[in-house]
């Protein structure tokens, strides 16, 4: 598990095609959550875009809720942690298509010490229409361990 695949440098088309493919997210969503080396356990999700189409919401049933919007050319998001801290990352490379969209760390808000946890990259991966995979690289002591969320639409 981890961060990968290929990847491209962003473009302006890129942030904006990305977004449109977060905003497509809208509704909701059930699977599964599992950190590395550990089993899975269920978890839901709702996605919903808001401020006149700028942002999409995205709520984890396990207690987070992530931000994703354009900063001019730059698509950001920032991650209300279950850790209690703000992580701000920006886009720094997307998949051919926007299938694939990492996020690299940017700073932080509520942080008291550099090796408290923290999300420090993420990468979403648009596997199939109604199919998707959210990597969350977690940074506490510097030493990286790894949430993938894999989400399925609902019927």
């Amino acid at each position: 598990m981890g961060l990968g695949g290929q990847m491209f440098p962003k473009t302006q088309e890129s942030a904006a095609g990305a977004l449109d493919k977060l905003r497509a997210l809208s509704g909701d969503w059930e699977g599964t959550v599992a950190w590395t080396g550990k089993s899975a356990s269920k978890v839901s999700a709702h996605y919903y875009v808001t401020g006149n189409e700028s942002a999409v919401v995205e709520d984890l049933s396990n207690g987070m809720t992530s931000v994703y919007h354009l900063d001019g050319a730059d698509l950001r998001v920032t991650h209300y942690c279950a850790a209690h801290n703000q992580p701000r990352l920006r886009a720094t490379s997307f998949g051919a298509d926007n299938k694939n969209i990492r996020f690299s760390f940017v700073d932080i808000t509520n942080l008291h010490s550099p090796s408290d946890g923290h999300v420090s990259g993420l990468e979403i991966r648009f596997l199939e229409p109604d199919h998707i995979n959210i990597t969350f690289q977690f940074t506490s002591n510097s030493k990286d361990a790894f949430e993938l969320v894999d989400l399925r639409r609902k019927e």
